[in-house]
């Protein structure tokens, strides 16, 4: 892995990160109770972005065909695996953890 990668994995984690502390700091719940969740829509989201040529894709092309009457060529479904997706589901991967040791009450619920 390159040390570019490695860079942008660590930000990208650091933002994933902030953003699910100011969430649950906002809902009044602990960081760990969250994590899974937000793990699942920063995966999807940067999946989903960095993807090309999936069903959204095949929608605006028949739209536009049934507008223009022309037909488009179909762009094939193609992702790309970037560090940003890596550092999605690693995260990901820790909120799973934590929501799993939650719900069989390894890790006791908050006393606030």
């Amino acid at each position: 892995m390159s040390r570019k990668n490695l860079i942008i994995i660590i930000v990208a984690f650091i933002v994933e990160v902030l953003i699910t502390y100011f969430i649950a700091s906002f809902f009044s719940v602990r960081m760990i109770e969250v994590m899974f969740f937000t793990g699942i829509v920063f995966a999807g989201g940067t999946f989903y972005f960095s993807s090309s040529g999936g069903a959204i894709s095949r929608l605006f092309a028949s739209q536009a065909s049934g507008q223009t009457g022309i037909i488009l060529k179909r762009e094939r479904f193609t992702y790309k695996l970037g560090p940003i997706f890596t550092a999605s589901i690693i995260f990901f991967l820790i909120g799973l953890v934590f929501f799993i040791l939650l719900v069989w009450g390894i890790i006791p619920p908050s006393q606030a």
